[in-house]
């Protein structure tokens, strides 16, 4: 099995960049609110290493939600998933590899700014991460 081919099936990749992006807003916020909760729960001293923990509870959203529903809230409120070109489900090894690239791509703006013109020149809509690992984002079908 493999995923649909862009050219037949445009339909399969329509609005994924904005849809990403939306996605990754969301997630942000998400993760926003988790290091909070977990800055509150250290008794304020998560406060002084915030960037670190917001780093470390974005890997590990990331890999959870990757991992258990393969797409994460955010994804899922924007009707797309995350797959290997072959079609399968990212494991959990993958999940938190493309957790930590994500991670690492976010922490420069030349990576982002590449990673966003790979997304809107590929044809599968790959970013840097998901050219590495051979994976994708593409609108859930209704049988998903």
């Amino acid at each position: 099995m493999s995923l649909p081919d862009p050219q037949l099936y445009p339909e399969f990749y329509a609005d994924v960049p904005i849809k990403r992006a939306l996605a990754w807003l969301l997630d942000t916020v998400i993760t926003l609110l988790l290091t909070l909760v977990a800055v509150v729960m250290t008794l304020f001293v998560g406060a002084f290493i915030f960037p670190v923990l917001f780093i470390a509870v974005s890997v590990a959203y990331r890999t959870v939600t990757l991992t258990r529903y393969g797409a994460t809230l955010g994804m899922m409120v924007t009707g797309i998933r995350l797959r290997f070109l072959d079609g399968r489900s990212v494991d959990p090894a993958t999940a938190a590899l493309y957790s930590l690239l994500h991670a690492g791509i976010m922490l420069f703006v030349l990576t982002q700014i590449a990673s966003i013109v790979t997304i809107l020149i590929t044809p599968f809509r790959q970013g840097l991460h998901d050219l590495a690992l051979g994976t994708t984002m593409l609108n859930r079908p209704a049988a998903d």
